[in-house]
């Protein structure tokens, strides 16, 4: 089989197309024929050597796929060859970028009928933690004040629709007008340029008190600014480092407001099947339905993930961008 690997870390041309033997399901795994796989900025961290976990080299990228069960384990249950499905692989296996992947029989979820390979491939990954940083982090309540960072990217564009479905006010901010044109039509309530000095100024002139709830996954400059237009009791969720630029601060300042600064990584949440399994099932129903609009914004073939990795990086996308084997 065809999958893309480095062997060393650094720019996106360490990543190299080989050659490998199909991989053999036991046990409760299954062997998945992939058909769309998701691309994240999780991948390009990888790639860097600086992700969360360790990467061991050599190593496969790729967490998120869809397709079809081809082979299964010896101890699977409840599943059969044949069947569409999508999961996420875990931080400790990945492995996603090939043209086929073992994956655990107990995280498998079936596509519902009118959800595409494609389509699924773009929501586990930035859907999950879309839902988990508004709901399980952010406890974000109805009438609450929401910010919602890269509000065009593959996160920010599903975290904007699901605050508007739990009853937040939305203030979308993103480096363009392109961008805030998207995060409207979306349902965002308020927009801002985060690239224009002051922008934390213009949050609290639209809420008074400041935000309730502030996504936050650039790091650097962004994340201080975002702490000045937190709210009394307001959490700030920090789930990505998109600058590289890392953040210091002195906790002590929560204390005067009551704020909270949290994190989330969302291969933790694999820790616990039910609250995963439960949440991906309601994001495949709010899509099913037409409650939840995914945007991909591009679909490329798998040899070509070097160069989707420049435009990821290059932040110079809008929506989730798709591999192809």
């Amino acid at each position: 089989m065809k999958a893309i690997q480095f062997k060393q870390y650094g720019s996106p041309d360490v990543l190299r197309v080989i050659n490998l033997a199909r991989p053999v399901p036991k046990k409760k795994d299954v062997l998945i024929k992939v058909e769309a796989i998701g691309v994240n900025y999780a991948d390009t961290a990888r790639r860097e050597g600086a992700y969360v976990v360790d990467t061991p080299l050599p190593f496969i990228p790729g967490s998120e796929v869809a397709g079809e069960v081809v082979e299964l384990g010896e101890e699977v249950e409840g599943i059969k060859v044949g069947m569409k499905v999508v999961t996420l692989l875990g931080s400790h296996r990945a492995t996603g970028y090939a043209e086929y992947t073992l994956a655990d029989s107990r995280g498998l979820i079936p596509l519902p009928d009118g959800v595409d390979f494609k389509q699924a491939a773009a929501l586990p990954l930035q859907g999950l933690t879309a839902y988990h940083i508004l709901k399980t982090m952010g406890r974000i309540e109805k009438g609450e004040t929401v910010v919602v960072h890269a509000a065009a990217g593959g996160v920010g564009t599903l975290a904007v629709q699901l605050a508007k479905k739990f009853g937040a006010n939305v203030i979308a901010t993103a480096s363009s007008d392109e961008k805030l044109a998207i995060a409207k039509r979306l349902g965002a309530d308020v927009l801002i340029n985060y690239t224009e000095a002051g922008w934390q100024n213009k949050v609290m002139e639209e809420t008074k008190h400041g935000a309730d709830v502030i996504l936050e996954m650039v790091g650097g400059s962004i994340f201080y600014d975002s702490l000045h237009c937190l709210a009394p009791f307001g959490r700030l969720v920090f789930y990505g480092m998109a600058s590289g630029q890392p953040v210091k601060f002195n906790p002590g300042r929560l204390m005067e407001k009551n704020q909270s600064v949290m994190g989330f990584f969302l291969p933790q949440m694999m820790a616990k099947p039910s609250l995963y399994q439960q949440s991906l099932q309601e994001l495949l129903t709010y899509m099913k339905n037409g409650e939840l609009e995914l945007l991909i914004g591009g679909t490329y073939p798998l040899e070509d993930a070097a160069h989707v990795h420049r435009l990821l990086q290059g932040r110079k996308t809008t929506g989730k961008l798709i591999l192809v084997p």
